[in-house]
């Protein structure tokens, strides 16, 4: 083990409890609240909400407080919020409350990011394994081609299942195993959902991975040590994908994030 290596993944561990428990990190989230063409209300905030063709609309006056990002004063009257999938995607306050409109399947919901929620006042950190570099290993990414590429449908945190698009697939040996995982692209690199033999025993019930973006032979890294907990560890309404077909490894991978501690 490298002081370098050790020391970069000390650096990666720390950012991500700062990130997770930032103001309106993912320990904040308090609702995902869907919504229909028809105005209604939702619990805790003001005014009507409803969706349309272009994202979440809503109706509310001045003294509402209801302020979108960019704007001067609050909104009195209707207002647009396009969604996290739009290119101008939008965010609005209330007060300390962060609304961010999220787009999943093309259904329209509106997240609630509170700093006061009770995850983020009684969070103590998150627990992992030591780095260990045995965990970090060569990957090899063979693309899909023709309908092996098309989205799979797995099931998602809250009950509901959902496409998962995937492009290819990692193979590596790793503490003397030979496997497979299912991957997606992501922004220039790859991810993965996975569980093993420690997952809903000394884990989280299963993890996240990202990998480097391949080299024109299909060349990148695996680092286990980095298998991270999913948003949905953090917060009830969040929607994570569980693991496609063949992504349960059949032995312990103790390495990465294992669970949120709390006081």
């Amino acid at each position: 083990m490298t002081a370098t290596a050790a020391e970069d993944w000390k650096h990666w561990s720390d950012q991500r409890t700062a990130s997770v428990s930032a103001l309106h990190g993912q320990l904040s989230l308090t609702g995902t609240h869907w919504l229909e063409p028809d105005p209604a209300e939702i619990p805790g905030l003001p005014g009507l909400w409803w969706t349309d063709t272009e994202g979440i609309r809503f109706r509310a006056t001045a003294a509402d407080g209801l302020t979108v990002a960019g704007a001067e004063a609050p909104v009195d009257g209707e207002a647009l919020l396009r969604p996290d999938t739009d290119p101008s995607a939008d965010t609005a306050t209330l007060g300390e409350l962060l609304l961010v409109p999220i787009e999943r399947e093309g259904e329209l919901a509106l997240r609630v990011f509170d700093p006061a929620a009770p995850g983020r006042a009684s969070f103590a950190g998150i627990s992992a394994y030591t780095y260990a570099p045995e965990w970090a290993v060569p990957a090899v990414f063979t693309p899909f081609e023709g309908e092996a590429a098309q989205a799979l449908v797995v099931p998602n945190a809250d009950g509901k299942e959902r496409r998962l698009a995937v492009s290819g697939r990692i193979e590596f040996t790793v503490a003397g195993e030979h496997r497979t995982l299912t991957v997606s692209r992501s922004g220039n690199g790859l991810s993965g959902v996975i569980a093993d033999a420690t997952s809903g025993r000394d884990t989280y019930r299963f993890r996240f991975i990202t990998l480097p973006e391949p080299d024109a032979d299909g060349h990148t890294v695996l680092d286990l040590n980095r298998a991270y907990l999913p948003p949905c560890a953090f917060a009830d309404h969040f929607i994570c994908p569980f693991p496609p077909p063949g992504n349960r490894l059949d032995f312990a991978v103790e390495a990465g994030e294992k669970q949120v501690l709390t006081r």
